[in-house]
């Protein structure tokens, strides 16, 4: 009798512990039940040009978790530092429309910013500014999505 109840409680744990786990796991691409900020699929608008372009999944808001960008204290900056930063070329219109809030960042487009003016942009954790063409981007460091677009201010 007490050789089944504790063969009972050890398949019981068993079940509950890989059923957890199946439970949290991510089937990859950002199709899992996570904070959707890497499913480029679920990303409406193209950019975030006038602040209203939002990622949905169920009704919910999908960068409500992200920073909050204050646009004019980044055009602020941009103004004022502008020996900092050079005005770059025009995108093809096939790679500026990829440039897009939730999708991932096209590989070779983007470059690094002067050090000096990264001092003075709004700096959020897990997240960098980059320059693309002439958009100010803001990118996960650890999944390349491109979390903010602001078009043409570096021309």
């Amino acid at each position: 009798m007490l050789k089944s109840k504790m063969l009972i409680s050890v398949l019981t744990s068993l079940v509950l512990i890989t059923g957890s786990v199946g439970a949290c796991a991510d089937p990859g691409n950002g199709k899992g039940q996570g904070n959707g900020k890497g499913n480029a699929h679920n990303a409406q608008g193209h950019g975030n040009q006038g602040g209203g372009a939002k990622g949905t999944r169920s009704g919910q808001n999908d960068w409500d978790h992200g920073p909050n960008i204050d646009r004019g204290s980044v055009l602020n900056v941009l103004n004022s530092y502008h020996n900092y930063w050079a005005p770059g070329p025009a995108l093809p219109p096939g790679i500026q429309k990829n440039l897009a809030r939730g999708k991932p960042l096209p590989p070779g487009i983007a470059k690094k910013l002067d050090a000096r003016l990264i001092g003075h942009l709004p700096r959020y954790d897990g997240y960098e500014w980059q320059q693309a063409g002439t958009d100010l981007i803001l990118v996960a460091i650890a999944t390349g999505i491109i979390y903010e677009v602001i078009n043409g201010v570096l021309d």
